[in-house]
């Protein structure tokens, strides 16, 4: 006799005439009797076959992970939206009257000081939010976050908005300060290169048919584009340049003095939070689109396997 079973849902191995020591287990289900418990999910055992030899990243993939449920994302953004909106009109309204208005004049540059309260901190955007694309590209690429994939797609049309403003407000101080719209000026010249930075990744990421392929190309990209952020950020140091060295982050303290520093100071947090609520909208839309997307997809395919409706006979 090979085996038997045992009542009250217990097994007793089955032994065939395998090679030793292999045992099948055969279990008689009881009325009323729980079904085992399943082995709990290992979320990062998908990651292991492309990461081999490397357990801290894997063991990260989890944490990561946690976070890509789009459900869980639409949640918790949907009672964030409404707080940040708010947030960044009470921030940005008082922190514009009070740089447009209360602000003094420059001694030297008159009434076109002003301008700085938006050139600056959209310069301050340009790099930070590349930088974000950076770190939400390199997790699209190692880890494969589908969320970080969608925040890189949709941060780069607003981060190409804010490096075009910090590039015409630019303009618009040099032409009374230096006599000249454009200077092939090496600060100007590499927010230029980082302007094209950021429309080359938004137009790659929309290019390819296989947005799977474009995310890839873009992610690349934006990584490689990162030499260019301390290029920008040193040149004024580096090279003689018509534009002035930094008067905010230095080591030494800010030059600024204090009643222009606390309407630039306010009006940069502002701007901060009006560019995060823009890509954090931006990219609940396009996953409530690409959650509508496979909704659609899935009644297309439930139409095409369900049977086709016989004829009536005349």
């Amino acid at each position: 006799m090979a085996g038997r079973i045992l009542g009250h849902g217990r097994a007793a191995p089955i032994c065939g005439d395998g090679p030793p020591g292999l045992a099948l287990h055969q279990f008689q289900r009881t009325p009323g009797r729980a079904k085992p418990p399943a082995p709990p999910r290992d979320r990062g055992a998908a990651l292991r076959p492309w990461l081999p030899g490397r357990p801290a990243l894997t063991t990260a993939a989890p944490l990561l992970h946690r976070f890509a449920n789009p459900g869980r994302f639409l949640r918790a953004t949907a009672r964030l939206m409404p707080w940040l909106w708010g947030l960044s009109l009470a921030v940005l309204l008082p922190a514009a009257g009070w740089a447009l208005l209360a602000s003094p004049a420059d001694w030297q540059q008159g009434e076109t000081v002003r301008i700085m309260y938006v050139h600056v901190p959209m310069a301050w955007l340009a790099m930070s939010g590349y930088a974000g694309l950076a770190i939400a590209s390199l997790l699209a690429l190692v880890w494969k976050h589908p969320l970080a994939d969608l925040a890189a797609r949709e941060l780069s049309p607003v981060g190409a908005v804010a490096t075009a403003l910090c590039l015409a407000t630019g303009s618009l101080w040099g032409r009374p300060m230096w006599g000249t719209w454009w200077a092939w000026d090496a600060r100007m010249t590499s927010v230029l290169v980082l302007f094209f930075l950021w429309v080359g990744h938004a137009a790659i990421t929309r290019a390819f048919e296989d947005e799977e392929r474009g995310a890839r190309v873009g992610a690349i990209l934006a990584l490689v584009g990162v030499v260019n952020l301390p290029i920008v950020k040193f040149s004024v140091d580096w090279w003689n340049t018509l534009h002035q060295p930094a008067s905010v982050a230095r080591i030494e303290g800010p030059s600024m003095h204090i009643s222009m520093l606390g309407p630039l100071l306010a009006c940069a947090i502002g701007f901060s939070l009006l560019f995060g609520t823009l890509v954090l909208a931006r990219v609940r839309a396009a996953v409530m689109e690409r959650r509508v997307q496979a909704l659609e997809l899935a009644r297309a395919r439930e139409a095409d396997r369900a049977p086709a409706p016989e004829a009536v006979p005349a």
